[in-house]
């Protein structure tokens, strides 16, 4: 099932397969939704969206836009992505869930569309080789970087290799350099 959220300050709501919005009125069709005008005026005053399990249309989740201009929190766990480079400009993205999708690389665009990421989960995705996190280089505010269930984990440099190529990283798997667990007053890997 599609799961998807939106928080916009105050005002959280959830809309599921089926959802009408709020009335007849000026509705449109946006990623399989119906969609009123009341929906499409929240966009710039969302926070967080979740949009884990819908399915992606060519490596892009329809009606995620650049108008979601306030985004900090998204997540798109098992949404079919292959890709981050349809992502678009999301400046003030903080947090971003891509676990369980078929990511192998293409991580370059993340630095210019979402410059001030601190989390990155890349969880369950067909990440090889180191080589293919290197672009995360360029996300100098990154903290918090997970990978669990990449095959990339399972190199016998695999930590030592991260924290080498992402000096900026101060926790990588819930754990940093010293195998310390991310404390609970970090919130999500290094988020206050």
């Amino acid at each position: 099932m599609c799961q998807t959220g939106l928080r916009s300050g105050i005002t959280h709501f959830h809309r599921h397969p089926g959802f009408t919005g709020l009335g007849p009125r000026d509705q449109e069709e946006v990623g399989g939704f119906k969609e009123t005008q009341f929906c499409r005026s929240v966009r710039p005053k969302v926070v967080e969206l979740v949009v884990d399990n819908c399915r992606s249309t060519d490596g892009e989740v329809e009606g995620l836009t650049d108008e979601y201009s306030e985004l900090q929190v998204l997540s798109m766990v098992n949404a079919g992505l292959s890709s981050l480079s349809k992502l678009p400009l999301l400046p003030k993205l903080r947090k971003l869930e891509v676990s369980d999708n078929f990511i192998s690389g293409g991580l370059d665009s993340l630095a210019e569309k979402c410059p001030g990421l601190t989390y990155v989960n890349l969880s369950g995705n067909k990440l090889k080789e180191l080589s293919s996190i290197k672009p995360l280089q360029n996300l100098k505010n990154l903290k918090s970087l997970d990978m669990y269930n990449c095959d990339v984990s399972t190199l016998d440099d695999y930590r030592e290799g991260v924290f080498e190529l992402l000096p900026q990283l101060t926790f990588l798997d819930g754990y940093d350099q010293e195998d310390n667990e991310v404390p609970d007053s970090e919130g999500d890997h290094g988020e206050t």
